[in-house]
């Protein structure tokens, strides 16, 4: 007789430190639920959702590490927000930053907006004019 055995790569995901020190695994499922509710009613695809999950997935897959904060996490997911909708960033970090009062928000926003803010390159600033153009009273 012969045996041969077979060896698998098995991904292990670090664990969440939470605020309060608890550990709980990471959840997928968790993360995508927080960034649906983030880009909810912004044009942003569900295929990118998963991609922003996939990436976060792998960048922790690749970190090595057996634990990662729930603040490092949270950055990580703010960066990939960021770049794909300005108002969804600003959604999320509002609740994962907990803003204590408008000024704080207020900072978030210009700060965003001072370092040019998701796709400022890509997308120009629409034209007050055009909308004017196909308003009914703007026509003769």
């Amino acid at each position: 007789r012969r045996f041969t055995t077979y060896e698998r790569v098995e991904e292990v995901l670090p664990l969440v430190v939470k605020k309060d020190m608890r550990r709980e695994a990471f959840d997928r499922q968790k993360l995508l639920g927080g960034l649906r509710r983030a880009c909810e009613k912004r044009p942003v695809s569900l295929e990118a959702l998963e991609a922003m999950a996939d990436a976060t997935e792998r960048e922790l897959m690749d970190s090595g590490e057996k634990e990662i904060t729930s603040r490092a996490l949270g950055e990580s997911v703010m960066r990939r927000l960021r770049t794909a909708d300005g108002v969804a960033y600003v959604r999320f970090a509002s609740v994962y930053r907990q803003f204590r009062d408008i000024d704080e928000f207020r900072t978030e926003l210009e700060t965003l907006a001072r370092d040019g803010g998701p796709r400022a390159a890509e997308a120009p600033h629409p034209d007050p004019s055009a909308a004017l153009a196909l308003a009914p009273e703007a026509t003769p």
